[in-house]
């Protein structure tokens, strides 16, 4: 069995592997709640934000829940957990993945000698990596930047889902503003190098401020523990629990063990305008937002 723990590694603090022409909106409250009236209760769910993922056992973690006008229900997480390449490969414009259609289990316990037991499973539906390819994108920021992918979970396993993010609930909408230096950031990785111990799971930090260069694409940003390879792909949220990113590369320099996550408003642009997916939208969690920590 491979087991490869999935976070892309970058050397420049700004050079991610992470997507544009509508923003993400969080859905109007009538349809919230027709779609929210079909999960899970959070307490008992077991596939949410922060669950581990498999792919060809390469592991990574769930970020967002996310819904389309026919109901389907879709968990986030980043294109290079599907990618085919070497976490230095970070550039989803040049970089192969897994076709679509490749089955990703939901699992929790995952550690380096097994992959824990697997709660449902999905469908590998959308990727901006393999999007981007055959778009013949050539945007730099948007090749370097656009690191999301989408996978549908089973009808027999859409029942267990519930989209508010464990410890910290929420999300409550996206951020559509960006960071600046000092905001404070709040998330939840399930890497398995824990061997399915949480304590560390939730996590908070601050930003570093964004760059004007990288287009609004990227914040790179400190956890108080770093995200390690398995976080990738995992929910950040800022005050309010809005969802700000994705997890998407751990840098080495100029800030060593800095983390950076993709934009998701930009991210989720690019995947209504691109995957095909009608009403594709980000679901509000059931559980309001607690910064307790």
């Amino acid at each position: 069995m491979r087991l490869t723990t999935k976070l892309a590694v970058t050397a420049a603090a700004t050079a991610v592997a992470l997507g544009t022409t509508f923003v993400g909106t969080a859905p109007s409250s009538t349809a919230a709640a027709a779609r929210v009236s079909s999960f899970a209760p959070a307490a008992t769910a077991t596939i949410t934000p922060g669950v581990q993922m498999y792919t060809n056992g390469a592991q990574c973690t769930g970020n967002f829940v996310f819904t389309d006008s026919s109901g389907g229900v879709y968990v986030g997480y980043a294109a290079h957990c599907a990618g085919l390449g070497e976490a230095t490969d970070t550039n989803g414009c040049l970089n192969e993945s897994v076709p679509i259609g490749t089955t990703v289990t939901f699992n929790e316990g995952g550690s380096l000698v097994s992959e824990g037991t697997q709660l449902g499973t999905g469908t590998l539906v959308y990727s901006s990596w393999r999007t981007m390819r055959a778009n013949g994108v050539t945007d730099a920021n948007t090749c370097a930047y656009n690191d999301f992918a989408l996978v549908k979970v089973s009808a027999a396993d859409a029942g267990k889902v519930n989209p508010s993010i464990p410890f910290w609930g929420g999300p409550t909408g996206i951020d559509t503003d960006g960071t600046a230096a000092g905001d404070r950031v709040w998330s939840y990785g399930n890497s398995s190098l824990r061997a399915g111990v949480t304590l560390l799971s939730p996590k908070t930090g601050i930003s570093l401020g964004d760059t004007a260069a990288d287009g609004g694409w990227t914040h790179p940003l400190y956890t108080v523990t770093p995200g390690v390879p398995g976080d990738s792909g995992s929910a950040f949220v800022t005050a309010g629990g809005k969802a700000i990113g994705t997890l998407s590369t751990l840098g080495l320099a100029p800030l060593p063990l800095s983390n950076n996550i993709g934009d998701l408003g930009k991210e989720l642009a690019y995947a209504q305008a691109s995957s095909g997916i009608p009403g594709l939208q980000l679901t509000n969690g059931t559980e309001p937002f607690n910064p307790i920590l």
